[in-house]
């Protein structure tokens, strides 16, 4: 692990800047850890940046949070969904848009885990379903910061991913000697995230190992492997990853009826991909 803990250091090192975000989201990293904050001042912070205040309502209007009505604002976003998911939705504003056109796969991807997720957790009756679809939104961040700061690096990740026939995670892991989900955990505490989502970011391929937010590991785990066997976007690769009995055990999947819950997961796939679609609003 310390081997992996000082690669990851030279890699920061070699990574000239993280991926830049705009202003307003630094300073909103910082005003939600206030206890003095209201909804009103962060919506007004939002706001304030017009393209992510429209990236952000048309994100919280999407599918996979549920509402049967339409968010109109980004205070009553944020009442209904608490500063935490508000965080990790504005970072995935800014953060996708940062990808170029050959990553709109795995935008995709990351968008039908979040559904997945949030289908998973409200079947199962897990708290706070909102979050775990925002940490399955983000489980892949770390590929976005290779395919932005070392694209040299990403570029032979692929060229090993299709001449070797192996995972985009084993590639990672010959070139880099680190994997996107230990690069993802890096990046998201370098933002500040919360480890209610950091934690799924790091464990999402290795669910057994988590000690913490075991729950929310194993469905991001598992949303992430049925994505992928659905063909939804592009994960790097077209393999479909083995899912863990012990991660699929644990939080009690063999007591949902799978014929009604995939039907309903399919239903809400579709709805994404009319969501995704549409000509973005604002």
């Amino acid at each position: 692990m310390s081997n992996k803990v000082q690669h990851l250091k030279v890699l920061a090192r070699k990574i000239q800047s993280l991926p830049t975000l705009p202003k307003v989201v630094e300073k909103l990293m910082t005003m939600v850890e206030s206890p003095d904050v209201s909804p009103k001042d962060v919506g007004k912070l939002i706001s304030s940046d017009q393209v992510l205040g429209a990236r952000v309502l048309r994100l919280v209007n999407s599918p996979f949070y549920g509402f049967p009505g339409r968010i109109s604002s980004i205070s009553h976003a944020i009442i209904l969904l608490g500063f935490n998911v508000i965080k990790g939705v504005v970072l995935s504003a800014s953060v996708f848009d940062l990808m170029e056109r050959s990553m709109i796969g795995l935008w995709e991807h990351s968008l039908g885990s979040a559904i997945v997720s949030g289908t998973i957790s409200k079947s199962l009756g897990l708290g706070e379903p909102e979050e775990i679809s925002t940490a399955a939104l983000l489980h892949d961040i770390g590929k976005v910061l290779v395919r932005v700061s070392l694209s040299a690096d990403y570029d032979r990740i692929v060229g090993v991913v299709n001449a070797r026939q192996i995972s985009f995670r084993e590639a990672e892991l010959e070139v880099l000697e680190v994997d996107h989900a230990e690069i993802g955990q890096w990046l998201s505490r370098e933002w500040n995230l919360p480890e209610k989502l950091s934690v799924p970011i790091a464990g999402h391929h290795d669910p057994e190992g988590a000690v913490q937010f075991k729950d929310r590991v194993a469905v991001v785990h598992i949303a992430d492997a049925i994505v992928r066997a659905c063909g939804v976007g592009n994960g790097g690769d077209p393999w479909v990853g083995q899912i863990s009995r012990k991660a699929w055990e644990s939080i009690g999947m063999d007591s949902l009826d799978l014929k009604v819950l995939m039907k309903r997961i399919m239903e809400n796939l579709e709805e994404v991909e009319m969501y995704q679609q549409a000509p973005a609003g604002g």
